[in-house]
């Protein structure tokens, strides 16, 4: 443990970051930014009464309303106006990943480079306002008819109530989409992962405490408080093995002619991550299961009979939701995959510079081979994602404990944090070399 303390106080090197003025105001900019968001988490939704919902969301901690509520970091218990946070926006995304890998234009457009990537995020955008839109009007119908033991969740219902609710959700998740924007642009990190990522934190002193009362009055014994420890710990410690895994495949470059010289041939490795989608599956899934369930768990007791049936059979630990759940999951892992690495492009890539697989033909069997050895990694890596998702969710089930613990959040909270500290080393190590040059051009205009 010291080794590996002294180890990340040499790559921080705290000294070049008290230079680095660039990354703090980096830092301190994703800081402000993510302040602003907590802040509109609790600025409440016009025509609603909070305390309605809350004691609502109190009865269905445990189930699904419970867990999109973690995503949202409170503000859809709050009905504030962050409720739908930046999910739309994520499921346009997966809609327009999707469309891209079908249409032959959207597909063109990704291989224009820039301009095409600038295109297809204003397509995004267009498509996150249309969801976000569906989204708010279901999310205002369903609440109009919520009430509990206090009174009705809407004390004025009708279309204007209606109008309001839709145009104020989606102002939020447009303003919400733009902070992760310029979070990403300006700041430290993936925006779009720090808000979630934000949302989880920011609660987690509270399921600390809620699960610690629960001790206390006896509804949970000590040694289960303990053991949850454990297990948070030992998933933590799983993730980052897991997260850091990858398969190394070796590379080698010929020997090449320069003038009168002959170059040396090289070898060189070829890094493919065991999960190589990341925390995008769970989000992915989780975004696209938020909307048909958040407004089912609204109407329930007030909608069909059939909608409150559906309800019991995706309630929390149920064999529908973990089937649909973990399908999804695996889906996205696979289909994340082969968006972010192209085993055809990489191989020609290879050829082009003179390099091949040992053992492997150039060309196609070499792409052949590449898609073989990924399709297995992300066999395992889908796998691994399932079981840190889906293993804390049967456990949860039979008990009140918080969704703080799951696997789903301390994968989302661990591996944003690895990405953010990569990012901080990397912008670290650039100031260092930066300097190295500065001094080396002084040294020789001496």
């Amino acid at each position: 443990m010291s080794s590996a303390a002294e180890q990340f106080a040499r790559n921080m090197n705290f000294g070049s970051f008290a230079k680095a003025e660039e990354l703090k105001k980096r830092i301190w900019f994703t800081l402000g930014a993510l302040i602003v968001y907590r802040l509109g988490t609790y600025i409440p939704l016009p025509g609603v009464d909070s305390s309605v919902l809350q004691d609502i969301f109190k009865q269905n901690a445990s189930g699904l309303l419970g867990m999109f509520d973690m995503f949202t970091g409170g503000a859809l218990s709050r009905m504030t106006i962050f409720a739908l946070n930046i999910m739309p926006y994520i499921s346009a995304s997966i809609i327009m990943q999707l469309m891209t890998a079908i249409s032959p234009t959207l597909d063109q457009l990704k291989k224009e480079g820039e301009t095409g990537r600038k295109k297809i995020n204003q397509y995004t955008r267009y498509l996150t306002v249309l969801i976000t839109i569906m989204q708010a009007y279901g999310i205002a119908v369903g609440i109009e008819g919520t009430s509990s033991s206090i009174g009705p969740a809407v004390a004025d219902p009708g279309w204007f109530f209606r109008f309001t609710a839709v145009i104020t959700l989606t102002g939020g998740t447009m303003f919400l989409m733009w902070l992760g924007e310029q979070i990403t642009q300006r700041g430290i990190g993936n925006g779009i992962s720090l808000i979630i990522f934000a949302g989880i934190v920011a609660n987690l002193p509270t399921a600390v405490a809620s699960t610690l009362e629960l001790g206390r009055t006896g509804s949970l014994s000590a040694i289960f408080i303990v053991g949850l420890l454990i297990m948070s710990a030992a998933v933590i410690f799983f993730i980052v093995f897991m997260e850091r895994a990858q398969r190394r495949i070796l590379v080698q470059y010929p020997k090449r002619q320069q003038g009168n010289r002959v170059a040396e041939g090289q070898s060189t490795h070829l890094p493919l991550k065991l999960n190589t989608a990341g925390v995008i599956p769970p989000i992915f899934a989780g975004s696209l299961l938020s909307l048909p369930i958040t407004i089912i768990a609204f109407s329930s007791g007030t909608g069909p009979e059939w909608m409150t049936t559906l309800t019991s059979y995706i309630g929390r630990g149920q064999p529908l939701y973990l089937a649909v759940y973990t399908f999804m999951i695996v889906f996205f892992a696979f289909f994340y995959t082969a968006v972010v690495f192209n085993p055809v492009d990489t191989a020609e890539n290879l050829k082009k510079y003179n390099g091949f697989v040992p053992g492997i033909r150039p060309g196609k069997n070499t792409a052949e081979y590449l898609d073989k050895v990924l399709t297995r990694l992300t066999v395992v890596g889908a796998a691994y994602l399932s079981a840190i998702c889906l293993l804390p969710e049967i456990l949860m089930s039979k008990y009140s404990v918080p969704f703080y613990f799951g696997g789903t959040s301390l994968l989302i909270v661990v591996t944003v944090t690895m990405d953010t500290v990569a990012q901080i080393q990397s912008h670290m190590l650039a100031h260092q070399y930066e300097g190295l040059i500065k001094k080396s051009k002084l040294r020789g205009r001496r």
